[in-house]
């Protein structure tokens, strides 16, 4: 089994035409996703990649099945293109864009909130993958193989740092969640460490996250008070970054005494995750902990 996406989802690259959703829709083809057509407005009724391309995402919805978007769409539209996804019924929404403004994205947020089955991954997010099966972001598809540990990283480097780990030490993954580091997502920590959580095939988890915001907290008292039914392997990154300055993500900012990595990890401790203080421990700590 799988969370989110697998062979059978049908996909659409949002920005098709344009050179990202080329590029790494091209990459996701060749992966073997199910890739099914995208969207560029102005250029539906012809093809690209040999996939047909579509005006809007409601045409793709009805004319390819489309359940399943990612987009690769300038910051200053890529809220617009998350309401259209949303409005026509797709179910995943996988938003790779990047600096999009925070107005911007109260909105799309509250939005997707309101619509039944659908979740928003991101943005600003390396994406969703299921060894095997279908690849719908930006990861190297090479490093993941599949197996039984779940990954769940607002880092998209360090989730493919812990893949790669989780291969060396003869193991492997189901799905790898990168949920995306800007102040607002639409896939919380939580919310994603309870996907894999209620996943029959996933043992273990990993969750990366980083100084700043509540989000590591959140999912580490939702653990313990959800049982500890499956080990939880963690590690937060940016213990050395000085406090008060926004480092590499957007939402990677220390306001409060419980945003530090310090902080973070005591109370990953306290709600019995396996912490790890350097993210080259995370594939020994994973084989420990389920052997």
């Amino acid at each position: 089994m799988s969370v989110l996406v697998n062979k059978d989802s049908k996909i659409i690259v949002q920005g098709f035409t344009g050179s990202e959703g080329t590029y790494h829709a091209s990459q996701m083809i060749e992966y073997g996703s199910n890739v099914v057509g995208g969207v560029t407005p102005g250029k539906g009724g012809t093809t690209h990649l040999d996939r047909p391309v579509f005006n809007t995402v409601q045409d793709a919805v009805d004319q390819a099945g489309a359940d399943t978007s990612i987009i690769f769409v300038p910051p200053a539209f890529a809220a617009d293109a998350i309401f259209e996804a949303a409005k026509a019924g797709i179910k995943v929404i996988i938003c790779i864009t990047e600096g999009i403004p925070t107005a911007d994205m109260m909105k799309a947020y509250a939005y997707v909130k309101q619509q039944e089955n659908c979740r928003l991954i991101g943005p600003n997010c390396p994406g969703v993958i299921t060894p095997g099966e279908a690849k719908v972001g930006i990861m190297p598809g090479f490093v993941f193989k599949k197996g039984k540990v779940g990954i769940v990283s607002k880092s998209g480097t360090l989730t493919y740092e812990a893949a790669d780990q989780i291969v060396k030490q003869g193991m492997g993954i189901t799905t790898a969640i990168g949920i995306g580091g800007d102040p607002i997502i639409g896939t919380t920590t939580k919310e994603a460490v309870e996907l894999l959580m209620n996943d029959p095939e996933t043992e273990a988890i990993i969750m990366i996250g980083e100084i700043g915001g509540q989000l590591e907290a959140d999912a580490a008292r939702w653990i313990k008070a959800d049982g500890n039914r499956k080990p939880v392997i963690g590690f937060i990154a940016g213990e050395t970054a000085p406090k008060g300055r926004t480092m590499g993500h957007a939402g990677a900012i220390v306001g409060g005494d419980d945003e530090s990595a310090e902080a973070k990890k005591r109370i990953m401790r306290e709600n019995g995750i396996h912490v790890v203080d350097s993210p080259a421990q995370i594939g020994m700590k994973v084989k420990e902990v389920l052997s």
